[in-house]
């Protein structure tokens, strides 16, 4: 096959290539059941049916415990924490351009389009209205988790894993209620940092991973980060132009800056449509006065940031390095002194999680947190809220005690600890083909 991503050859009949499929997936799920070491238990002629991205994604499935007989039905997402999450995701800003592109000829053609989150978690559905239904029965709906984490091989879920556009034909998917299905899927991209902001699926029958389809989708994706960029330019001219209007303006309209510190590294601060990366100092220091409405004494935040009371000259270098990296992005945001004080309130999406954690909507907190916080850095401050968001995300998942989410929590952030692996078996049903795996992981853990 002359590239990896495609499911399929020009002319070659995807009949006879589910065929082929459906007996790699029988003996691979066969020799994973008997074997620690299911790849050498595929036959050879199974083997050579296998495109190396899917065989490799089968073995992450399989080492993370994926069961492939259980359909997806656990919601990851509610409706209200869907619309809170959709309206704060860029990719929700351009779903016209998605539905423009994409959607009449999807529904033409009786496949649906879905848009996911960089987490794997769907956040809108449209198209057929006859296939939305049927796979509906499948788990595939607006608010459930399609990440490889939760469900092994699929378009979406592999996109984001691989950071790569590709396809995914029947048995080619890891779990066995999606092999009638086919889809082509795409991750997009934040055109100013390159991060992943989210996916773009066209899910079907057999046509929907036809070779006509992966640039189809691809074009879509190019298009909606064309829009993002020029969302990031409309911010810049606006900003531009508020300099000849009242410095007072209202910050109801695009709400307050947010600094993203979860899995990030550098942070990134978030102001209108930009998002900018910062240096640690900097995200360091802003991460403190956050915290401090009141506004920090020299001492204090070179306590806070550098270890030591004794750094109070040089944190104040770093305060007039970083006033003169704020000034440029033309917003209210500046660091005034005696006592230093942000003069503007900053978000910090690590509070928002705690937030969340507090008001007990769980799952949305998991499907927020993208790592601990600020990974590289050793500044007090950085430590405490990193101490503080992981050990209260291990308590709620512990206390709330849902197997899906504590599975997921356990397969992703908690590989190695065997108390929530321990919970996990506790609280799964009886009969859940799931806690064979999860003995397994525990007895690993005890070597």
């Amino acid at each position: 096959m002359t590239n990896v991503w495609q499911a399929l050859r020009r002319g070659e009949s995807a009949r006879e290539r589910r065929r082929q499929l459906e007996q790699a997936h029988e003996h691979f799920i066969a020799g994973s059941r008997l074997s620690e070491d299911p790849e050498r238990q595929i036959h050879a002629a199974a083997r050579a049916a296998l495109r190396p991205v899917v065989l490799e994604s089968w073995l992450r499935a399989q080492h993370g415990t994926i069961d492939p007989d259980r359909t997806p039905s656990q919601l990851a997402l509610g409706e209200a924490e869907l619309r809170e999450i959709l309206a704060g995701q860029p990719i929700g800003r351009v779903l016209p351009v998605v539905q423009r592109l994409l959607l009449d000829e999807a529904t033409e053609s009786g496949f649906i389009v879905a848009v996911g989150d960089a987490a794997g978690r769907l956040l809108w559905i449209d198209g057929d209205a006859r296939m939305r239904t049927r796979a509906a029965g499948m788990g595939f709906l607006a608010g459930m988790d399609w990440s490889e984490r939760a469900v092994g091989t699929s378009a979406p879920g592999s996109a984001l894993a691989l950071d790569h556009a590709i396809q995914v034909l029947g048995a080619e998917h890891y779990n066995r209620a999606v092999h009638a299905w086919s889809c082509t899927a795409t991750p997009v991209h934040d055109p100013t940092t390159g991060a992943i902001l989210g996916v773009i699926d066209v899910t079907g029958g057999d046509g929907a991973a036809s070779p006509h389809v992966l640039p189809l989708v691809e074009a879509t994706r190019a298009a909606v980060e064309a829009e993002l960029k020029l969302d990031a330019l409309r911010g810049l001219i606006e900003r531009d132009r508020s300099q000849v209007r009242p410095r007072q303006r209202s910050r109801a309209a695009s709400g307050d800056p947010r600094l993203l510190v979860l899995g990030h590294d550098p942070a990134l601060l978030e102001s209108g449509s930009s998002s900018l990366p910062l240096t640690g100092r900097h995200a360091e220091i802003l991460l403190a006065l956050s915290a401090a409405p009141q506004g920090l004494s020299a001492r204090t935040l070179a306590e806070l940031v550098y270890g030591s009371a004794e750094s109070e000259s040089t944190l104040r270098a770093e305060i007039v390095r970083l006033r003169k990296w704020l000034a440029p992005l033309h917003t209210d945001i500046t660091v005034t002194s005696r006592p230093y004080k942000l003069s503007v309130p900053i978000r910090v999406d690590a509070t928002e999680m705690l937030t969340a954690l507090g008001r007990g909507a769980h799952r949305l907190a998991l499907a927020a947190y993208a790592g601990p916080v600020l990974p590289s850095s050793s500044a007090p401050i950085a430590d405490s809220l990193r101490e503080e968001v992981s050990a209260t995300l291990r308590e709620a998942m512990l206390q709330t005690a849902a197997a899906d989410p504590l599975a997921e929590y356990a397969q992703t952030w908690a590989t190695d600890d065997r108390e929530v692996w321990e919970t996990l078996l506790h609280v799964l049903p009886p009969l859940s083909p799931k806690r064979a795996r999860v003995v397994a992981k525990l007895e690993s853990l005890s070597v």
